[in-house]
């Protein structure tokens, strides 16, 4: 196993290079000057070339990137042009905040998307099919912000069960920040839900007809162990590929969701970055989001070789 995740790593680093090139040249292709926005107001000649030195604008691109990545190699991802704070530490802030409500979104997913999955698959043709069905396609068409903005109406607005808005770090107050966390969980996770219902279905509507099912039916084994250890086990493999993209896509801040709830994650940073031309804060995010889903595949192609013996001989 650890020969096979040094070579994932190997693999992954030239990944991450690549990404880093393309990450820094993309946002230069971003209309506005971020050196405009800084100076503000007091837009002379000298202050404006006195900001292009400091922050190396006007070495040329592949100067600028070497220096970037250079620092970036060493930890040090750059200082934020609006709020003059380095963006590691801005991350660092941010970067409990997103986790927090990934996980929590993800626990929703999974704990209605799977077992939703499984009983759509096994009773197939079933009014309980076409339900489940039914509610996983309207979990995928409903937008995330409607469906924030209804449960702000109906569960803080109408019946005051929930705090509207707002975010209080889980370190201070656990109870006060799972109650702020929970409507912007359950938006994020009813959308994933509904994807982690379609692809469980699918993949125990195989398993269900394979020979080694018949096989354990015939020996007479109890409906939910064939169900529960031989069928799910094995059509556990393409859904732990699901769980863990979905992840770091949680991970990678949900923009929407975060600014109906006002909740100060990685989502509301890059778009204040994109809309102030902080470079540095959107080059910081977007490499760490890259390196978070490139983590989530080596973390998915594990699970594959612990959840399938026939995987650790290959």
């Amino acid at each position: 196993m650890l020969s096979f995740l040094g070579r994932r790593v190997l693999i992954a680093i030239p990944t991450v290079l690549l990404i880093s090139v393309f990450v820094f040249a993309l946002q230069k292709f971003l209309p506005g000057d971020p050196v405009l926005a800084l100076a503000g107001e007091d837009r002379n000649p000298e202050m404006l070339a006195f900001l292009r030195e400091k922050y190396r604008l006007n070495d040329p691109l592949y100067l600028q990137y070497f220096h970037w990545i250079g620092n970036a190699l060493r930890g040090d991802l750059g200082i934020s042009l609006r709020t003059q704070q380095p963006v590691l530490e801005l991350i660092g802030q941010k970067l409990p905040v997103t986790v927090q409500l990934a996980v929590m979104a993800l626990i929703f997913a999974v704990v209605i998307g799977i077992p939703a999955g499984v009983i759509s698959a096994y009773k197939k043709g079933t009014w309980i099919d076409w339900l489940a069905n039914i509610i996983s396609l309207s979990g995928l068409s409903v937008p995330n912000f409607w469906l924030g903005i209804m449960l702000i109406l109906l569960v803080s607005v109408k019946l005051g069960w929930l705090p509207a808005s707002g975010y209080q770090p889980l370190t201070e107050d656990p109870l006060q920040s799972l109650r702020t966390m929970l409507m912007p969980a359950f938006v994020l996770g009813s959308g994933l839900a509904a994807t982690l219902m379609r692809h469980t279905r699918s993949a125990m509507l195989g398993v269900l007809q394979s020979d080694y099912v018949r096989t354990a039916r015939a020996k007479g084994l109890n409906e939910r162990t064939v169900v529960l250890k031989h069928a799910l086990r094995n059509a556990l493999v393409p859904i732990v590929t699901v769980v863990t993209l979905l992840f770091g896509e949680l991970l990678a801040g949900a923009v929407l969701t975060e600014q109906i709830f006002t909740i100060p994650g990685f989502g509301k940073l890059v778009v204040d970055a994109v809309f102030n031309r902080d470079y540095a804060v959107v080059q910081g995010i977007v490499l760490c989001t890259a390196i978070a889903f490139i983590a989530m595949n080596i973390l998915a192609d594990a699970l594959y070789r612990i959840l399938n013996p026939r995987m650790r001989d290959q």
